[in-house]
């Protein structure tokens, strides 16, 4: 696994648009505001060509121009690592015109974005042996005051900040808008986090006897993005998996639009497609549709049913995602996962 240089003062941050960009508010000013902040910790800025742009259908630009953007702004010398402008709907169009084999053969370059820079994030490491990092967009660090959150996804870049433990609260309604643009997170329903471990007597979420502890490589992303990667020419999951079994995988997953069922069979598909063999534990963030039940099911049996056989731990409703805060995770790291009562512990090691 190729991990690129940290963050360092004096360096320079890109800003790419290769899903939507920030347009308009409460993106625009948010964004703007966070290269304010950036600047004044003492990093450069510089947004790519369509970090203001709304030219593309559910991305900034054409397909063509925003994977020419980001082949660019990822093989340039100018910058130092680089933030998504925000995710989308239709990334997965420009990944014919992202030059990975360029990507692969440069020097390595982190990369943070969440939701669909799944396109991104997830491809780095499984096509090009890269880490990168499953964080905030950057109209996130616009915000005043910054949330913990913030400070830790600038940590890890900046490689000093390894290991993630969750926060207290969550947000289930934003009260940012186009008046409040950089309102933080109304993060006020207390965190629960909800376990399953095989051959235990209790359902998920109860009381289990022992502490769970599971170790492997980091890898995941949003499901949505991944079930649509499956099966396609960009789908070398299962041999990322098969290259690092000695490692053992752990899948980090969450979900954006997908209802309960939508979940389940997005799971299955992923499993009939080989990608989780060598697993050695899940972890999944809150869904969108948090709280959600059709017909019977919800969103903890929509993951365990599918699961289940595998016989490895899952640890649910984790900061990880699109219900705010989240833990900013490096993709291809490997990772110590416990976690004692409601008390998580990911440590990650580059190596």
């Amino acid at each position: 696994m190729r991990y690129p240089s940290f963050l360092k003062k004096g360096d320079t941050i890109g800003f790419p648009a290769p899903s939507f960009g920030c347009s308009a508010d409460p993106y625009k000013s948010a964004f703007e505001n966070a290269m304010k902040k950036l600047q004044a910790l003492g990093y450069g800025t510089l947004p790519g060509p369509n970090a203001f742009a709304a030219k593309g259908t559910g991305i900034s630009n054409t397909p063509e121009e925003c994977g020419r953007e980001l082949t660019q702004m990822y093989l340039s010398d100018e910058t130092q690592a680089l933030i998504s402008c925000g995710g989308g709907e239709l990334m997965c169009e420009i990944l014919d015109h992202v030059d990975f084999e360029a990507i692969a053969a440069a020097d390595p370059k982190l990369y943070m974005g969440y939701s669909d820079n799944t396109n991104m994030t997830f491809l780095l490491a499984t096509l090009c042996d890269t880490a990168a990092v499953y964080g905030p967009c950057a109209p996130a660090f616009g915000m005043e005051p910054w949330h913990e959150a913030l400070e830790d996804a600038l940590g890890l870049l900046e490689g000093k900040k390894l290991e993630m433990n969750g926060y207290p609260a969550y947000e289930t309604e934003s009260l940012k808008d186009e008046e409040n643009p950089l309102v933080p997170y109304n993060a006020v329903v207390p965190r629960r986090i909800v376990p399953w471990v095989p051959g235990d007597a209790a359902a998920a979420g109860e009381a289990l006897k022992e502490d769970i502890r599971f170790r492997g490589r980091l890898i995941g992303g949003c499901m949505d993005c991944l079930v649509n990667l499956t099966g396609t020419c960009y789908d070398r999951a299962a041999a990322f998996a098969e290259k690092y079994k000695e490692d053992g995988i752990i899948w980090f997953l969450e979900a954006c639009d997908l209802n309960v069922f939508s979940i389940r069979r997005a799971l299955w598909n992923m499993k009939h497609a080989g990608w989780f063999a060598h697993t050695s534990g899940f972890l999944i963030g809150r869904p969108l549709c948090m709280g959600q039940e059709i017909m019977g099911l919800d969103q903890y049996t929509a993951v365990t049913e599918v699961l289940k056989d595998l016989e490895v731990p899952i640890l649910m409703d984790l900061d990880i995602g699109h219900l705010p805060p989240m833990m900013p995770l490096m993709t291809g790291s490997m990772a110590d996962v416990s976690l004692k009562g409601q008390q998580l512990s990911i440590k990650m090691e580059l190596r």
